[in-house]
């Protein structure tokens, strides 16, 4: 296996954080471009407006206009970095982060990006939220956590653990509508701020492994989602968490919540989970491929789009 295979495999095993000594250092070039682009390695895909981007290893950036039927690659992307995350304002204004401490910005649906800040090569950023067009905050590898006021034209470090955890991975960041904003973390920790990401305050699950996502759910709840098919819920804005049964024991590394209120979350080994009472409880199916997945998002009706190390992937959810 290449190096940047371990480093994108190594994602499933623990989210890339353990590859922090493989991360590739900011650099000016495009992003490599390719007739078989849609079977890169994929680590994240988010809706702009109807479009679907979805972003992997060497600054790959596919974009689809038709739910995930086909795709293209994006015009030009100013990196050929590992992106890890990708997160949208609204239909044009987005930001892609990755390994190098890359923040990437699109100021047009996704078809250009140019490289707004890089962090430094040992920083691996993991995931991105944005409030609106100026507020946002990055989180990655041994609590890094960073965040702007100006659209990402500069950032400024941010204390989110204290003590023991200073340096906990912090694997997703996302925001209930008029609640928390949560990041799931490493070793059963969940910090919550609600006061937009000024203060954090630290929660325990009842369940000591890494989370590696997590997501907002219609009825103001959430979940994380992580190793070993954990899913756990809070219907109290994170103050309490239950344990969720999957049926899985392969670990989640995405999710998401479709129009009809469904909640699916996909992973390794081609674990998808889906929902139907508002994540309170799964059923969950392997793929017959059994690819590692990594993003999911709503496609055509009745589909799911996957991204994965294979690259893109649709999902029947009439499939038992």
């Amino acid at each position: 296996m290449s190096r940047t295979l371990a480093i994108v495999a190594s994602l499933f095993v623990a989210l890339i954080v353990v590859a922090t000594g493989f991360a590739q250092a900011p650099s000016p070039v495009t992003a490599f471009k390719g007739r078989l682009a849609t079977k890169a390695p994929l680590l994240a895909v988010a809706a702009a407006g109807p479009r679907l981007v979805a972003v992997g290893d060497y600054g790959v950036i596919l974009l689809s206009d038709d739910a995930g039927a086909t795709w293209r690659q994006a015009a030009a992307v100013a990196t050929r970095n590992m992106l890890t995350a990708v997160t949208f304002a609204d239909a044009t204004l987005g930001w892609a982060v990755g390994h190098g401490g890359t923040v990437l910005h699109t100021a047009d649906g996704g078809e250009n990006w140019a490289l707004q800040h890089a962090a430094g090569a040992d920083v691996t950023l993991l995931s991105v939220w944005f409030e609106n067009a100026s507020h946002g905050i990055a989180v990655g590898a041994f609590g890094h956590a960073m965040e702007t006021n100006d659209g990402g034209r500069r950032w400024t470090k941010l204390a989110v653990g204290a003590g023991d955890d200073r340096d906990r991975h912090l694997n997703g960041i996302f925001a209930v509508p008029n609640g928390p904003l949560y990041i799931a973390a490493e070793s059963g920790t969940v910090f919550r701020s609600t006061d937009n990401g000024k203060t954090w305050v630290t929660l325990r699950l009842p369940y000591n492994g890494s989370v590696w996502g997590g997501l907002p759910l219609r009825d103001g709840n959430a979940i994380v989602y992580g190793m070993r098919g954990h899913v756990l819920h809070t219907a109290d804005q994170g103050r309490t968490w239950s344990d969720v049964p999957t049926g899985a024991d392969q670990s989640f590394s995405g999710g998401v919540q479709l129009s009809d209120g469904m909640v699916a979350l996909v992973g390794l080994g081609g674990v998808v989970a889906r929902s139907s009472d508002g994540g309170r409880s799964f059923a969950s199916t392997v793929r017959p491929e059994r690819q590692n997945h990594a993003a999911v998002a709503a496609g055509a009706p009745g589909r799911l789009v996957l991204a994965g190390l294979a690259g893109v992937a649709a999902f029947d959810l009439s499939a038992k």
